[in-house]
């Protein structure tokens, strides 16, 4: 009976194990698409914790979205080391929202200043 338990304990250890590096294999591979990510992702890259992640996304809220991922490296904490260790990570989405802004503000100015 002892034995049996020991073989149940066992299985159910391996299947464990075997599901936690599947999954962390998984999310391994993932791309992180730093223009949309949630805090909780940004956590998935390498030498990244909470506070970094917040302030990631604090930037890109006051900033707009990134235009590539060693603009990464503006933000306070993330130096150029870890935005080259997490490169293969890291994707870059759509940073259309940010361009048009810019250009508007110019081309308004621009106008008011020909009136």
């Amino acid at each position: 009976m002892k034995s049996l338990r020991l073989i149940f304990k066992s299985l159910a250890l391996s299947l464990l194990l075997v599901g936690s590096v599947l999954t962390a294999t998984a999310v391994a591979g993932e791309k992180v698409d730093i223009n949309t990510a949630d805090a909780a992702t940004l956590e998935q890259l390498v030498n990244v914790g909470p506070a970094k992640a917040a302030a990631i996304v604090e930037y890109r809220e006051a900033n707009g979205p990134f235009r590539s991922a060693e603009e990464l490296a503006l933000v306070a904490g993330i130096g150029l080391k870890t935005v080259e260790k997490n490169l293969d990570l890291i994707e870059v989405g759509n940073t259309a929202s940010r361009q048009p802004a810019a250009r508007s503000g110019s081309s308004s100015a621009g106008s008011a200043a020909g009136r």
